[in-house]
């Protein structure tokens, strides 16, 4: 994971602080990986609304099992595995809900939002998670952690233990189906391949 430049101390320390029963270092631990934990959840579920749920809990899990962490230097890993599990277990229960046929409730907060600008936004997510969900799991993982979080071709091969050639292919072929699912409205900032 590539945490974002949030607090001064590395994550070995944090972790040793916050074990200790200082709160504000797993604070600082979530701020620092709380868009990566998303994309890692998002990569696995293709679903906003899931992949929350599962980074909330997710870390929930990660303050309850703090000692369980064996390698404190090594935190992100660590949570980057909790986080799969976790989507793993909300995908698992949704393929359950949907066989009972529940439906999913909208925002209610979106009724102070500009409704034009709202709708267009929910139709272009719409279209981008339709867009991702065709995709294959690899290819979703991929194009989320370089687009998305900015990994590197290296790292994103490290962490999905695959070559990097390996990772550029995926990259190249997803963006391509990506284009042409969403047409006009995928073509920004693409070209750059």
């Amino acid at each position: 994971m590539r945490p974002d430049d949030v607090g001064g101390d590395t994550d070995a320390r944090l972790v040793r602080r916050a074990r200790d029963g200082d709160r504000s270092a797993f604070e600082i631990l979530v701020r620092r990986y709380l868009k990566t934990a998303y994309a890692v959840a998002l990569a696995e579920l293709a679903d906003r609304r899931d992949a929350e749920d599962a980074v909330q809990d997710s870390f929930i899990t990660a303050l309850e099992r703090l000692e369980d962490c064996r390698d404190p230097a090594a935190f992100s890993g660590w949570l980057r595995r909790i986080v799969r599990n976790r989507a793993r277990s909300v995908r698992r229960r949704e393929r359950v809900r949907e066989t009972e046929g529940l439906e999913k409730v909208g925002d209610t907060a979106a009724a102070w939002h500009d409704p034009a600008r709202d709708l267009e936004r929910s139709e272009l997510r719409r279209r981008l998670e339709t867009a991702l969900g065709g995709l294959t799991d690899v290819q979703r993982r991929v194009v989320l952690m370089h687009d998305l979080e900015g990994y590197r071709h290296r790292e994103i091969a490290v962490d999905l233990d695959i070559p990097e050639g390996t990772v550029r292919s995926h990259l190249f072929f997803a963006r391509r189906a990506l284009r042409e699912q969403l047409g006009d409205a995928g073509q920004g900032g693409q070209e750059d391949e």
